[in-house]
């Protein structure tokens, strides 16, 4: 018993990919547009530390669209994962 234990551990070992190829490619286009959200969402440079300007922190661009866009990324992340291959 012991003996038939170990063929089966020996048995043949899956080398497929976990993921097609087409699945990789959508994953690093949502990684990419991750990264872009994130990017959107960084700050601007300011000379002088002491004061803070409302206008540029809280514009647009920082607290709807970025948000927006990286949501966007991970969902084609998600929807890249639970993708089924082409046959």
């Amino acid at each position: 018993m012991i003996k038939e234990t170990k063929q089966a551990e020996k048995a043949v070992i899956d080398t497929r990919p976990v993921f097609a190829k087409d699945n990789y490619k959508l994953m690093l286009a949502g990684l990419v547009i991750t990264v872009i959200g994130f990017l959107l969402m960084t700050g601007g440079y300011n000379d002088d530390a002491t004061k803070f300007k409302p206008e540029e922190v809280y514009s647009f661009q920082r607290i709807t669209l970025a948000p927006i866009v990286i949501l966007l990324g991970l969902a084609v992340e998600v929807f890249a994962i639970m993708r089924k291959p082409k046959q």
